[in-house]
């Protein structure tokens, strides 16, 4: 079968398309045949080499995180599905979605509202948005500030923080601020002026602040008023700001990983089914593309996620 995979730290080139055989799911697990997966920004990240002394890789690396696809193999002990439905889901460490065949140790049904590459990319920007808000307590009459609204991430966690009632402030480019409206954020720009721009926007002040970004953080401790109310996906300094730095596995070098909010599956597959959340995508491209996706991925200005189709 078809994987993708790179051998060494570098550009989206170091990206190759191999022939592997294909894998087999063991206890706890289902194969499907893979009709979309996705590429993440952390693992853009990764594959450049700029996570190394956080997250070390052991080349080859196969890469994919996500996927959706047709169940054709269940491993022992699982008895939820059946060979034929349709899943979207997550592969364990290993990873591998972006393969013809992946093996996942997180699924969900499919909802029919959602397509194949829509689909391949929620099960990230889910958990992650459950995980965070769910950190930051965020509910009914509060208001939220997500920093980098726009992305794979920030797209869902406006739509499940306006799910529970929170008013939304979201930053962005200037060209996707009536994007952002259509998710029920008010936008704004980010880069010099944040926190006065922010503070206009919210004069009762920000209960809470999701960093799906980086590069922000002092502007945004000053707008929580407490570097508690800030959690950040995606800056690396955080500790240095007293910020919390939230990764979703058994730990890095940077702290012991929080637990995985998988239980927020469930809930967004109703939300959509209700016709109550989407995922936005940036790009398509054939996993024959897969340089091309990382490509798109690097610029940092995708709207939404990146999904590859298989």
């Amino acid at each position: 079968m078809r994987a993708v995979q790179y051998a060494e730290y570098g550009p989206s080139s170091v990206l190759s398309i191999v022939d592997v055989p294909p894998p087999h799911a063991g206890r706890g697990q289902i194969r499907i045949a893979v009709r979309a997966s996705s590429v993440s920004p952390g693992e853009v990240k990764q594959r450049s080499g700029a996570m190394r002394e956080v997250l070390p890789a052991v080349f080859p690396v196969r890469t994919g995180y996500e996927a959706a696809g047709v169940v054709d193999e269940v491993g022992e002990g699982v008895s939820d599905v059946n060979v034929g439905d349709g899943v979207f889901g997550t592969t364990s460490s290993e990873r591998g979605a972006n393969a013809d065949h992946a093996v996942l140790a997180v699924w969900t049904p499919r909802p029919a509202t959602w397509t194949w590459e829509e689909a391949a990319g929620a099960t990230g920007a889910v958990e992650t948005s459950f995980r965070v808000l769910d950190r930051l307590a965020v509910t009914r009459g509060d208001t939220v500030l997500v920093q980098g609204a726009a992305g794979g991430t920030g797209t869902v966690a406006v739509q499940i923080a306006v799910e529970r009632g929170a008013t939304v402030i979201g930053t962005a480019s200037e060209h996707n601020h009536d994007f952002l409206r259509s998710l029920g954020a008010k936008p704004t720009t980010y880069g010099p002026g944040l926190v006065e721009r922010v503070r206009s926007l919210a004069p009762s002040g920000v209960n809470a602040v999701f960093d799906c970004a980086g590069g922000a953080l002092p502007d945004l401790v000053a707008i929580a008023g407490d570097p508690a109310r800030v959690v950040t996906v995606a800056d690396l300094d955080a500790a240095t700001h007293g910020v919390h730095l939230s990764i979703a596995s058994a730990g890095t070098t940077l702290g012991p990983g929080d637990p995985p909010a998988v239980y927020g599956l469930p809930i967004a597959v109703e939300l959509a089914a209700q016709g109550r959340l989407r995922i936005p995508l940036a790009g398509t491209f054939p996993l024959a593309e897969i340089v091309a996706a990382h490509t798109l991925s690097e610029t940092g200005h995708a709207r939404g996620k990146i999904s590859l189709l298989h």
